[in-house]
This record gives structure tokens, C-alpha cells and sequence, in this order.
């Protein structure tokens, strides 16, 4: 019975412990963003996007894709990074939460010194997420991005 008594302490310590993940570091992150033009014009895909092109024609449902730039980010989780995409698009990112399997971050799509998106996502590691985006300026042509976890 003393045993016990004496052990109890060390048992509820060790449980304290393990159920307190907020307080230690959850690990880190990267994050890579794929800055792209979707286009209805007929045409061919960018090689580099071919990976993502069901998964682009499912989502945003036009003709064409090009690639234009890309940039990765690697944080704390929480923390927070920045990766410069090219043609003067940024993705701003706050790693909020991971438990192994997802990570919740906020992204933050910004160009020329605007907000054009600011979105909740729960990202899964090599799953891409796409974001559609404002005109290009050419008809039929918009910017989209790519969010992925690795």
C-alpha cells in the first residue's frame, strides 16, 4: 500500500506531462505555395503543374494552367513564416496547430502590398490545396495558388 502511495505522485506527474503538448514545441513545418494562371484560353498545361492538374481542373474548371512562380516557408508549429512566390505574390502563413496527421494554419495571399485572400485551411502533407484568385487583367485569366504541406 506504501508503494503504491509513493508511486501515485510520479504516475500523476508523468500524465501531467503527456497531456500538455501546448506547452513544449510541436515540431516544425513546410509549407510551399505554387503561384499559377488558370486560363480559359484552350491549350497546353504547364509541365511542372502536371501533377496538380486533375486536382486544378477539378476545382477551378478552366482550360489551361501556367506556372509562375513558387516559394516555401519552414516554421515552428505555432509560428509563423513567409514565402515570396514571384511576380510580387506573397503567402504569409501562421502555423497554428499540427497533431502529426494535419496542420492548421491561417494563410494570408498578398500582392502588391493588398490582402487579396486571408483563409483558415487544415492542411495534410503532400495534399495540395488550392486558392483561386483575382484577374490577371487578361479576359478570361485569373492567379491561383497552391498550398502544400510537406
Amino acid at each position: 500500500m506504501k508503494t503504491h502511495r509513493l508511486l501515485f505522485p510520479f504516475v500523476l506527474l508523468a500524465a501531467a506531462l503527456s497531456l500538455a503538448p501546448t506547452a513544449r514545441a510541436e515540431g516544425r513545418v513546410s509549407v510551399e505555395g505554387i503561384l499559377l494562371t488558370a486560363s480559359d484560353a484552350k491549350g497546353p498545361t504547364d509541365g511542372r503543374l502536371a501533377p496538380y492538374a486533375p486536382t486544378l481542373r477539378r476545382i477551378l474548371r478552366f482550360e489551361s494552367y501556367r506556372f509562375v512562380g513558387d516559394g516555401a516557408a519552414t516554421m515552428a508549429v505555432p509560428g509563423d513564416g513567409a514565402a515570396s512566390l514571384g511576380d510580387g505574390h506573397e503567402l504569409e502563413i501562421s502555423a497554428e496547430r499540427s497533431d502529426g496527421r494535419t496542420v492548421h494554419a491561417k494563410v494570408r495571399w498578398v500582392a502588391g502590398g493588398r490582402t487579396l485572400m486571408s483563409t483558415g485551411l487544415v492542411l495534410r502533407p503532400g495534399v495540395p490545396a488550392v486558392l483561386g484568385g483575382p484577374s490577371t487583367g487578361k479576359k478570361g485569366e485569373v492567379f491561383a495558388v497552391i498550398v502544400i504541406v510537406r
